[in-house]
C-alpha cells in the first residue's frame, strides 16, 4: 500500500509558503514564479490554510475584486481535511473526491510537513502501476 510518506519523500517535503496579509496578487507571483497551484498561508508563522488557483479564480475574478487590493486571508482555503504520513493514497483520493479539492496538507503532531496534490496522486498511481509492470515482465522472462 502505497502511503503519503512516498509522496513526501519522493517529492521532498515542506512547502511554499506566504504570510495571509500578504496581497493576492504578490501571491500569484510567487505561485507563477514557483510553478505550482497552491500555497500555504501562515500567519505569525504558523499555517492556517492553503491559497489555490481555484480560490483566485472563484473569490477575486468571479467577484470582481482587486487582486492588488485584496489579502490572501480574504480568500484562502481554510477547514481543509488533515491527512498524515501514514495516510495511504487511496483514502487521500477518496478525501478529495468527496472533498471536491485538490489539495491536502500533511501534518504530523499538529506540525505541517507538507502538501500533496491530486497530481502527486495520479504520478504515483503511475510510477506504482510501471513498477508491477516491470516486475511482472521480468517473472515472465525468468
Amino acid at each position: 500500500m502505497i502511503k503519503v510518506s512516498n509522496i513526501l519523500a519522493r517529492k521532498g517535503g515542506g512547502a511554499i509558503s506566504i504570510d495571509a496579509g500578504t496581497s493576492v496578487l504578490e501571491a500569484l507571483e510567487l505561485m507563477a514564479d514557483k510553478n505550482i497551484g497552491s500555497v500555504v498561508v501562515t500567519e505569525d508563522g504558523e499555517y492556517v490554510g492553503l491559497l489555490t488557483e481555484r480560490d483566485y479564480a472563484r473569490k477575486v475574478i468571479l467577484k470582481g475584486k482587486s487582486s492588488h487590493e485584496t489579502l490572501v486571508r480574504e480568500i484562502m482555503s481554510t477547514g481543509l481535511p488533515r491527512i498524515l504520513p501514514e495516510n495511504s493514497i487511496e483514502t487521500c483520493m477518496h478525501i478529495m473526491s468527496e472533498s471536491n479539492i485538490r489539495y491536502l496538507p500533511v501534518f504530523r503532531a499538529d506540525k505541517l510537513i507538507g502538501i500533496i496534490s491530486i497530481n502527486d496522486l495520479v504520478t504515483e498511481t503511475i510510477l506504482s502501476q510501471q513498477e508491477t509492470i516491470e516486475q511482472l515482465r521480468g517473472y515472465i522472462h525468468s
